[in-house]
This record gives C-alpha cells, structure tokens and sequence, in this order.
C-alpha cells in the first residue's frame, strides 16, 4: 500500500510538472510571436539563409584580364570628372527674418517624390522663406503604416535634412500651431502649382501672397514644381538640388542598413554585378501605347489606362496604337529578354549576377522568365532579404480589418417598405439582396468591363503603395553602387523622367566613370529583330555591332541626355553644374586628338576645375594605371558561344568561335573602340 501511495505522489508531481513546463512554452512562445517581429532580423541575419543560390560556372574569376576592364572597367574618358556641388560665387545664409512658411504637399511616386522635393527647397531659398517639414500625401498615417513614422520620416532622415541644409535654408519641422489651426480650417491660400513652372512665376505669383499671409501652402502632383532647366543667373539653386539629391536626402537609418546588407550579400561572392531597372509600368505602358506587347489581361489594363487617361487629357493620342511600330521607334521599354540579348552580346557571361530593381515590373515574373534563362543569377530584393528584414523597416503596423457594410441604398428600403405594406397576397417578392463583387483577380478583371475609372484604392493597396516608397529606395541605393546599370526605360506615365533616369544622374555625379549603359532602343529593337530566328548561331558582324553600340551608349547617351533627359529633370544629367575638372588628367582627356573626346567635352561644358584636396592621384600612379590598362587590352574572357547549352556543352551549330578566335575578335574590338 505505501508503494502504491508513492507512485500515484510521484506521478502527481510528474504531472504537475509537466503541466508548469507547457505553459511555461506556451508563454515563452507567445512573447516570441509578439515581441521578437521586429528585433528578430539581427539575429536571423546571420543564420537565415535567404532564396538566392550564387551558382558560377567558373570559380575563378579574374580582375587582371582585358575582358574584366572591357565588361566591368570604367569609362577612361570619364574619370576626371569629379562631384563638386559647393557655392562657386557669393552665397549668403538664409536670413533669420524670413517672409513666412512654405508648407507642402506632394503627391507621387519615389522619383515624383525626389524631384519635388529638390525643388521646393530651392523655391524656399528663392522666396527667403521658412520650409516646413513637406508631407508626402502617399506616407500619410491614414494609410495604415506604421505611427512611429510621420511622412517625410517614413523615407527620408529628418535630422539629415535639417542639418544638411542648415546654410541653404530655414527649416522647421512641424507649422506654429496657430498656423496649424489655421490650416485646418482652411484659411491659408493653397497653390496648385504647375509642372515645371519658371522662377519668375513664384517671384510674380506666389511671393506676394506669402508676404501678405506670412503662409502659403503648395501642392505638388506632378513629379516637379521647377522648371529643370534655370536661367543663368539661377545657377546656385542648380547646385542646391545637387546638394539636397545627393547629401540632404539620406534614406532613414533602417532603411540604409538592409540596403548596406543586400548590398555586402551581392558582392559576398567577390564579383560585381549589373543592375537592371526595366522601368515596365502599367501607366508607362499606356501612355506610350505599348499594350500589344502583352497579351490577354495585361492588354486590357493597358488599353484601360490609356483610355482613362485621354479622357483626362493626359494622353494626347489615339487608344489604339500600334505597339510594333511604337517598338520599332523606340518609343516602348526594351523587354527583359532584349536587355538579356544585348548583354549576352556584349559578353558577359551566363553566370554574371544581374540585380533587377522596381517595385512593380508589369507583367509579373512571367516577363523576365526569358532573363532567368540567359542568366543563372538573376536576384531582386526579395531573393536577397527575410521576411523579418522587411518587416523591420516598415514598423509596426495596425492590423487592417474589413469595414462593416454600408447602410442599404435608400431605394431598396423604399421598397422593402412598400412590399410590407402592400395589400394581400399574393404579392411580388422582395428585391434580392444584393451581391458582392467577386473578382477573379482582386481589383484587376471585374472594373474592367464595368466602369472607364479606376477602382478606389482599398486600405492595404494604400499600405503596399507606402511599401512601394520603401522597396523603391533600397533599389536606388543598390542600383546607384552597382558596377553596371543598365535601364529598361526612362520615362514614367506622364512623359517626364522616371526611377532609371534619376539613377543615371546620381551616377554621373557620384562616379561618373562607372559604366552606365543607355542603349538605342530604336538600334535595340533591331539588332534583336536580326537575331530573333537564329538566336544560337549569331555572326560576328552582328555581335560586332552590338558591342560597338553598346560601347558608343557609354558616351553618346551622355550627350543625348543634355538635350533630351536634362529639359525633363535637372537631376537626370546634373553636368556641369554640379560637375569639376580633376588636375593634370583633366587637360589629357580635354586635349586628347580623338574627334570622340573633343565633342564630349565640348557637349558636357566642364571648365570648373576641382579644388585641390579633390586632386589625391599621383601623376606616378596615374602613368602605371595607363601602363596596365595598356598591358591588359589583349581580352581573354567571354566564351565563343553567344548562349551556352543548359547542359554544359559548349558546341553550337555553326555558331562556335574557339577561344583563340574569340580572343582576337576582341582584341579588335578593344583596339576599334580604345577611344571609348
């Protein structure tokens, strides 16, 4: 009996010890779900092992070879030019009497965003006048993001900001209350202001109403509220965008850590990589009139948008285009598979590492299947991040909730009500209730064919375009510092500059050597069309010609840009303003006998030499990088074959070129285009 009593006292504290242990799990289970959502990503960083797989045909990968210099080197032309965006003349500080406060809307996307808010700063400095922190309308907290970030802060670094332009402008964070609540009731003057307006209308217009009210609040819908190209007496506030661009805005502190991440997990493998921005939006897409490149739904929401928008004036031409000739003229992206074509051309190999940006690339993957089957390590942000990392960055957020339906229609209540008052029977039945729209495809098949507008945007689409901001900045950090950039398209859904055309600008500032492709879509769209039926055997004349166009885009697409980019976006080409001479290499290339070089600085109109701290390069060490690049022009790299087998054979039908071949084609394009 007493071991029987034992037992059963033993397996009771068994139980009960077992009872303590799981709901001590439970709880520490809980904690974890609730409170490690955000600070769990440190720890994940370096055990998760996110989607991308580095796969490399060869694991040696040389940087000495005349391939690597030709692929991946600089533009020698280029290399004397320096960022210098300091006041060259008198520049006084912004005066501590001010003629009132600027407050500002803007509505937009990330470059409508960027582009807006360079100008304002630079209005700000025109009228004397105190900014107020601007609001960016698609980061407000009714959006349902995060209420940690307020607006500006959702993207941008306040204290940044302010700091960096302590010297150029007065800024404030937040309006005096009493203007505040005055606001609130509306009873400051509101200016909708134009796209690309000239100094003078804001000197005319704006300054006398600011002076009278002390406030003046602005919005900004288009992408731009400065005309980019100023009047030489306005070329300080030239340098003031440079400056606001390209060191006021700093992307907050969470978001430039996951892009220093990404960025150190692309170059983990020690190699360097392309960027590549398709730039293939769907309102891209209709204002160009380029739906016949897709198929079924994707035609539909194009012609959709482009109906919409010749309604709305925004699209002058007709709704139906034909999207071959516009392809054919250059007036449609180049598509993922074209892009992978020329580059393939050029020779980079199948195993390079292509990053591809954008936060929405119309079509879905579906569009850069072709891309994947060229490339073997073709990432994005997503395949390069955890879920954690994400979620870091866009805070916590409130759990959206499906509102409670609406009050029924007050004629179906007209006629419940006369239906419960009719006579005897029989009577006619009610009206059916009502049914929900169901859509195949949320907010895509159902509008269609039911209404010309567009639905209203639900909460969590709201939410995702707030995201959007954010997915959008990581690829601007990681497109500006990649070794190749190479975009798909530079002009957005209203015509004006887009994503790809503020990176290009950032590069030609921040390193203007880097190798930056901008292809002739027109000259694109052929070569492909010539190759497209014997894509496996192409001829040397034809790969000839594609890498000599490329190569020719590395500076001609610098010129182009000064008279076609530049009237567009003072960002997208910020030369020369904001552009110096280095020493010593400056005159060689401003002397140089090549016709090329003559008309490039000429066409650039660099003559602002860089201050001598700018200068750190021997002219010793600048003889031995000539004296190499001179040694290593005897290219040894890319493989004869234009598309390598899957299986790894390296024989085609009639479209091999051994290696000792190959070597001396490129020895002679190299020799051809040593002036490029």
């Amino acid at each position: 009996m007493k071991g029987e009593i034992k037992m059963k006292s033993k397996m009771k504290w068994v139980g009960l010890i077992g009872i303590v242990l799981s709901a001590f799990s439970i709880f520490i289970h809980f904690l974890l779900a609730r409170f490690t959502q955000l600070g769990v990503s440190d720890y994940q960083s370096s055990v998760t092992i996110f989607s991308w797989r580095p796969i490399f045909d060869n694991p040696d990968f040389s940087t000495n070879s005349g391939s690597y210099r030709r692929l991946w080197g600089q533009v020698k032309l280029l290399e004397s030019l320096y960022p210098d965006s300091i006041p060259r003349g008198y520049y006084p500080e912004p005066a501590s009497q001010t003629n009132g406060f600027i407050f500002v809307r803007i509505q937009g996307g990330f470059h409508e965003i960027r582009n807006s808010i360079c100008d304002v700063v630079a209005i700000a400095r025109l009228l004397n006048a105190t900014l107020a922190m601007p609001e960016i309308q698609s980061t407000t907290s009714s959006k349902g993001i995060s209420s940690r970030f307020k607006s500006f802060a959702y993207l941008y670094n306040e204290d940044q900001f302010i700091v960096s332009l302590a010297k150029d402008v007065k800024i404030v964070r937040t309006l005096p209350k009493y203007l505040k609540g005055a606001r609130r009731k509306k009873e400051i003057p509101v200016f909708k202001v134009p796209y690309s307006a000239s100094p003078f209308y804001y000197l005319r217009h704006v300054l006398p109403v600011l002076k009278k009210h002390s406030v003046v609040e602005l919005v900004v819908s288009n992408g731009g509220c400065l005309q980019a190209i100023l009047p030489p007496d306005f070329e300080e506030y030239q340098r003031l965008r440079c400056r606001v661009s390209f060191q006021a805005l700093q992307f907050r502190q969470e978001v430039q850590e996951l892009s220093a991440k990404i960025l150190q997990r692309l170059r983990a493998p020690s190699r360097p990589f392309i960027a590549f921005d398709p730039g293939m939006t769907r309102e891209s897409l209709a204002y160009h009139g380029c739906a016949e490149l897709f198929q079924d739904v994707h035609n539909e929401l194009i012609q959709h948008k482009r109906s919409w928008m010749i309604k709305r004036g925004i699209v002058k031409g007709k709704l139906l285009v034909n999207s071959a000739e516009a392809r054919l003229n250059g007036s449609c992206p180049l598509m993922p598979e074209e892009i992978g074509i020329l580059l393939r051309a050029y020779g980079y190999s199948k195993d390079a590492i292509i990053y591809v940006s954008g936060g929405e690339v119309f079509g879905g993957q579906r569009t850069l299947i072709p891309l994947h089957a060229m490339f073997e390590n073709v990432v994005d942000r997503t395949s390069l991040t955890t879920p954690w990392e994400m979620i870091r960055i866009y805070g916590q957020e409130v759990n959206l909730v499906n509102p409670p339906p609406g009050p029924p229609p007050f004629e179906e209540v007209k006629k419940r009500a006369a239906w419960k008052n009719a006579g005897p029977r029989p009577r006619p039945l009610p009206p059916p209730p009502a049914k929900p729209k169901s859509y195949n495809i949320e907010g895509w098949w159902g509008w269609v064919a039911e209404s010309d507008n567009e639905p209203d945007s639900t909460v969590m689409e709201l939410r995702t375009n707030a995201h959007k901001l954010l997915w959008e900045a990581i690829d601007y950090v990681v497109c500006v510092e990649a070794d190749v950039f190479v975009p798909g398209f530079d002009r957005d859904g209203k015509g004006h500059s887009n994503f790809a055309s503020l990176v290009v600008g950032h590069r030609l500032y921040q390193s203007a050597a880097s190798k930056t492709f901008r292809p002739d879509r027109k000259e694109a769209a052929k070569f492909v069309d010539e190759i497209r039926d014997h894509m496996y055997q192409a001829n040397r004349t034809w790969l000839k010609s594609v890498r000599r166009h490329l190569r020719k885009t590395l500076l001609d697409g610098i010129l182009e840009a000064s008279s076609k980019s530049k009237p567009l976006s003072f960002l997208s080409h910020p030369i020369p303003e904001c552009s110096c001479l280095r020493h010593g290499s400056s005159e060689a290339s401003k002397n140089s006998s090549s016709p090329l070089s003559s008309q490039v600085w000429k066409t650039l109109g660099v003559s602002h030499k860089c201050p001598a701290w700018m200068d750190t390069t021997s002219p010793v060490s600048q003889s031995k990088d000539k004296e190499n690049d001179d040694d290593g022009d005897d290219d040894d790299s890319v493989s004869g074959l234009f598309f390598k087998q899957s299986g790894g054979n390296n024989e085609g039908e009639g479209g091999e070129v051994n290696t000792k071949e190959e070597n001396q084609f490129e020895d002679q394009e190299e020799l051809e285009g040593g002036e490029r």
